[in-house]
Order: C-alpha cells, then structure tokens, then sequence
C-alpha cells in the first residue's frame, strides 16, 4: 500500500518550481495539506479538483507523514 501511495507523488524540476505533485499533475501536495489543515472536506477538495482521487489526498498525507519523520541535526 505504502509504495501505491508513493507512486501518487511526483518531482519534476520543470513543473511547480520541482516541489512534489499528484500524480505529475500541476497540484501540489502542500496546496492539498493546507487545505486539509484549514478544515477543508476531502469531498469538497475532490469535488474542486476533479482529476483528484481519494488515493491522492491519502497519498500527500503518508508523504508529509514521511517528511515529518526525517530526523535533523542540530548544530
């Protein structure tokens, strides 16, 4: 599953500045967590952006999950 939810996610220099994507759409993933944040339904986020799928939305979550786990040293 988690290899499903990482295929969602893409990266391409030329597109959005290269910041990670849906799919090699031009909707970035951080657009989707801020709406999430803002209380934002997933029906309505959906209903918006028509190429979304739920998998999408699912995806940008395990991806931020991912990112939140990265562990930083401190100088």
């Amino acid at each position: 599953m988690n290899s499903d939810l990482n295929q969602r996610i893409s990266f391409n220099p030329r597109q959005c500045g290269g910041q990670a994507c849906i799919r090699g759409l031009r909707i970035r993933v951080a657009y989707v967590l801020e709406m999430l944040a803002q209380g934002v339904e997933q029906s309505e986020i959906l209903a918006d952006f028509p190429d979304l799928e739920a998998a999408d939305i699912m995806a940008c979550l395990h991806f931020a999950a991912k990112r939140a786990a990265i562990a930083r040293l401190a100088a």
